[in-house]
């Protein structure tokens, strides 16, 4: 009798199943990024926006108007938390601290960014390690302020009277870019005037408007409808050539100091280690935002400009940035604190 022969079972090679596994595996990994971008920011979560500066800064409407345009353009929720104080630290090392999921932004300037470490002997937080850079918003210019009973009503004037009564006159800053704006002056103008610190720059404008300091270097968000309405005299502007939205003030170089110019800076972070989809997201949000009309409007309003860049670019600015404003520091002899 013969046995009819048996089938030899199917087998896969060890090495073609592993090889298989490895591949879907690495196909599963690169989608990952790609789907984590298209859910993020997850339905229901809002964004909140770190703002380190006070309500009504310059900082905070541009922070206010770009939480209302992501919101009707992409149905984003975002909560603006303005956390002013410290030297614009509190705010900064929250965002450092939190966790790197895209839901805590910070929103900030060179105060915190390039200025800080040249300022400050004990910064809690690294501007570059601790922080996933996002992207450049806009740049701005700051105006030279005083009351307008005050006796100077000219940058030269004032200046003179600075010269008669050394050490007699208060300038007021609330945050990195008023207070180097002022010393730069200071040294260029060859004038002795103290410095008095606040929280933020309404902080400081109540008390300029109340006699308690005489003169300002505030940004132009926050100078240009107290100027407008006659509550503050502008002296001058920090450009190196005058404002549209304010053209009968000449610049300082104008005014007699040669070479003078100064600006700000807005940009979005998040914490460090951030994953790079998640930041990429977030960039374009922003980025659709500043193309808005009412974030240009607030731009032409307020005498900034949109200067949207993406990470890199804000990561190669940023250290540019912090070498200028060590040099500004260092040539106004200001000694960290």
């Amino acid at each position: 009798m013969t046995w009819p022969t048996l089938a030899r079972p199917f087998r896969i090679p060890l090495t073609t199943l592993l090889t298989s596994a490895v591949t879907t595996a690495i196909i599963a990994a690169a989608a990952a990024p790609a789907a984590l971008a298209q859910t993020y920011p997850a339905a229901g979560q809002p964004i909140k926006m770190v703002v380190p500066f006070a309500a009504g800064s310059g900082t905070d409407q541009v922070a206010r108007a770009l939480a209302q345009a992501m919101s009707e353009a992409n149905h984003v929720t975002v909560v603006v938390d303005n956390r002013p104080g410290g030297n614009s630290f509190i705010g900064a090392q929250a965002v450092a601290n939190a966790p790197p999921d895209g839901y805590t932004m910070l929103l900030t300037t060179n105060s915190t960014h390039a200025a800080a470490e040249h300022l400050f002997k004990n910064v809690p937080y690294d501007p570059v390690k601790d922080f996933t850079p996002v992207a450049l918003l806009r740049k701005g210019y700051l105006v030279m302020v005083t009351r307008p009973d005050f006796p100077a009503a000219t940058v030269a004037e004032f200046t003179a009277q600075a010269r008669r009564e050394p050490g007699k006159l208060n300038f007021g800053s609330g945050s990195s870019s008023s207070r180097v704006s002022a010393e730069l002056y200071r040294q260029m103008a060859g004038v002795d005037i103290t410095h008095v610190p606040y929280k933020s720059n309404p902080n400081a404008l109540t008390d300029l408007v109340g006699g308690q300091v005489q003169v300002m270097f505030v940004d132009t968000s926050s100078a240009l409808s107290p100027v407008k309405s006659g509550k503050l005299r502008g002296l001058a502007v920090t450009s190196n050539k005058r404002l549209d939205i304010l053209p009968d003030l000449p610049t300082l170089d104008e005014a007699g100091l040669k070479g003078y110019e100064m600006s700000y800076w807005t940009a979005a972070y998040l914490p460090r280690n951030t994953r790079p989809e998640i930041a990429a997201r977030l960039a374009d949000l922003l980025k659709q935002a500043m193309g808005s009309p009412e974030l240009k409007q607030l731009m032409e309003k307020t005498g900034t400009e949109v200067s949207y860049g993406d990470a890199e670019m804000l990561r190669r600015f940023q250290a540019s940035e912090t070498d200028k404003w060590a040099r500004i520091i260092k040539a106004a002899g200001i000694q960290p604190e």
